[in-house]
């Protein structure tokens, strides 16, 4: 009989927290069921395996990803949209510094395909002040690129010189929304 109030989210949430504090290589069944007060196979009942409860916990995470960037920007336009979503990445990466990766890697469930479309509508959305649609993937593809690439850096310890990381990020927005500006919602791809 499975332990009263274990169930499989508090397992991933439980997970979840192991990750950002020790990194997803250190994430281990044993760890996960000491850490709720159960032997190792009681996991059995709720999570089908270290692979499975990893998935459970890409998917938990880029839902929350998601909701987050969506939450971010609602009501907002135009660069003020643009800082808020910025911000929001950098935020939801420096709390989740190890599960963060997991909304950034493509997994082939339905459940986290869903939860990453959500992610990507939510950047969508806050671009939509510069015309910016579910078409222009190219545009797309260009924020999510540069929020990712400067928050994943940051996250490695990538930035070692002595000036202003804040202010880096600040000179990145800022080259976002120029550039955005510029394209204007139209395909600024040549094909030379």
């Amino acid at each position: 009989m499975p332990r009263a109030g274990l169930d499989p989210d508090v397992v991933v949430r439980r997970a979840s927290a192991l990750i950002d504090e020790h990194g997803l290589d250190a994430l281990t069944l044993a760890r996960v069921a000491g850490e709720l007060g159960v032997a190792t196979p009681s996991l059995y009942k709720h999570v089908g395996g270290l692979d499975d409860l990893i998935g459970r916990v890409a998917v938990a995470v880029t839902a929350e990803f998601a909701a987050r960037l969506g939450a971010a920007s609602r009501g907002r336009s135009g660069r003020d949209a643009l800082e808020a979503i910025a911000d929001a990445y950098r935020r939801f990466a420096r709390e989740h510094p190890g599960t963060y990766p997991l909304t950034q890697r493509a997994r082939d469930t339905d459940a986290w395909t869903a939860a990453a479309a959500d992610g990507v509508s939510a950047v969508v959305a806050a671009l939509s002040g510069y015309g910016v649609g579910e078409g222009d993937v190219h545009q797309i593809r260009f924020a999510r690129s540069a929020l990712h690439g400067f928050v994943d850096l940051e996250l490695r310890g990538g930035f070692g010189l002595p000036e202003s990381v804040d202010e880096s990020f600040a000179v990145l927005v800022d080259a976002l929304d120029t550039s955005l500006r510029a394209v204007g919602g139209q395909e600024a791809v040549s094909r030379r």
